[in-house]
């Protein structure tokens, strides 16, 4: 396996790479200008060939995805861009956009041209204001250049593109949550059935795709399915990007095929820090089953991940050593999903409210044995039992830190406190504790 694949990311050490200019000397547009003469059932049916699945978590197939939109209906069809990126330890969508975001409007260009759609959103996250101003420029030029609006490329083709800034609330990451928000409502999940490809925006049909995604398509275009398919596994095609963070010599984004191992990626990453080892991580950012060392030679694509009990979710590789303390980070992770929840679902408003309580109580050494399984038992009462995948985000890692390390959470108990803070330890020493 060739460890790093740079299709997304070949260019981005250039200093001009998000600019049209930029772009259009590597080739780019020309998939955009190539796709406009093909019938959109064909390129619908080349993104179904080429294994291209959602990389916004799920994995879902692209092509599949794009061939549930009805036609002949005579309604609006809209196409949505999901870069609402604010999953803990996710962040690879935000330096594509601000690196690259023709390579996006090309393939939301392409997208939209394949299930009919004639107008196309993308819901970006408000607290980057720098990719937003990179990503607002990028569509202007784009409508300089003929490439959106009246007749793109002399096509015949109309397609107008609007940036839709969010206010902030994670949970406008799920797509249907998102799709109320775009309406002008609270963001909140919907209950499905309809789902968007029937009854979406505006309630018509409706595709969500990742930021990732869509930028994959034009390179599929250019190239074909099978260039495609060459790289990755046999049921998780193609390259992706890996984002690297936390206790990492180098940490960062690394473009490689799906199902290349952690260990390899360290290897590029220059290892864990220097003078640490390996403690835990996660493998698709904080809402996804904790992994420990004895994974490290788990493929890093949807089945290797899944059969080893965790999900490639954003492939967010968040890297622990023995420094971290698994309740706190547990702890911390929990009060983020407290905080956003939108409120809707009582299993999900409630639940999380309390794991924040207990845990609470564990990390100071104040809990009892009982905790944990109270703390499982809340775990198993809101996975499952909510609108939307925020409470089994939040379940996750707790299930998975008291699999994995019980022990510590034991250690905490009987200490009265977190073993690894030398301080808190002086300090029951002197308590007698």
């Amino acid at each position: 396996m060739t460890k790093l694949t740079p299709v997304l990311s070949a260019h981005w050490d250039e200093k001009d790479s998000f600019t049209i200019e930029g772009y259009k000397r590597h080739g780019g547009y020309t998939a955009a200008a190539k796709a406009l003469k093909m019938e959109p059932d064909a390129i619908i049916q080349l993104v179904k060939d080429s294994g291209l699945r959602g990389r916004g978590g799920a994995g879902f197939p692209t092509g599949m995805k794009w061939g549930f939109i009805p036609q002949g209906d005579n309604k609006d069809h809209y196409l949505v861009v999901n870069a609402d990126e604010s999953e803990p330890g996710t962040c690879k969508d935000m330096p594509l956009l601000l690196a690259n975001p023709h390579v996006l409007i090309e393939g939301i260009i392409i997208g939209s041209y394949a299930i009919r759609a004639k107008y196309a959103f993308i819901y970006i996250r408000g607290e980057v204001t720098h990719v937003v101003r990179r990503v607002q420029q990028a569509i202007e030029d784009a409508y300089k250049a003929g490439h959106l609006g009246k007749n793109i490329f002399g096509s015949g083709v109309d397609l107008e593109l609007v940036l839709h800034v969010g206010a902030g609330a994670y949970i406008c990451g799920e797509e249907t949550a998102l799709l109320d928000s775009l309406e002008g409502f609270r963001g909140q999940p919907r209950l499905r059935p309809p789902f968007p490809a029937i009854a979406g925006l505006y309630a018509r049909p409706t595709v969500v795709n990742n930021v990732e995604s869509i930028a994959s398509v034009p390179s599929i275009i250019n190239n074909g399915a099978e260039w495609f398919q060459a790289m990755g596994t046999e049921k998780s095609k193609g390259m992706t990007l890996y984002s690297l963070s936390g206790h990492v010599a180098n940490p960062g984004q690394f473009e490689a095929p799906l199902g290349i191992t952690l260990r390899e990626l360290l290897e590029l990453a220059g290892g864990i820090r220097k003078g640490h080892q390996l403690k835990f991580w996660t493998p698709g950012g904080s809402s996804t089953p904790l992994f420990t060392a004895e994974h490290l030679d788990t493929p890093l694509d949807y089945e290797g991940v899944s059969a080893a009990g965790s999900m490639l979710g954003t492939k967010a590789l968040q890297i622990f050593d023995e420094t971290t303390c698994i309740v706190r980070a547990v702890l911390r992770w929990t009060e983020f999903y407290k905080h956003e929840s939108c409120g809707k679902c009582t299993p999900c408003r409630e639940g999380t409210w309390w794991l924040v309580q207990i845990l609470k109580d564990l990390e100071s050494g104040k809990g009892t044995e009982a905790d944990l399984d109270k703390l499982l038992d809340l775990c198993s009462n809101i996975m499952g039992r909510s609108f939307c995948a925020l409470a089994d985000g939040a379940a996750s890692p707790i299930v998975s830190s008291l699999k994995y390390f019980r022990s510590e959470y034991m250690e905490h108990l009987h200490n009265g406190g977190c073993p690894l803070d030398p301080q808190a330890s002086t300090l029951f020493e002197k308590a007698g504790v």
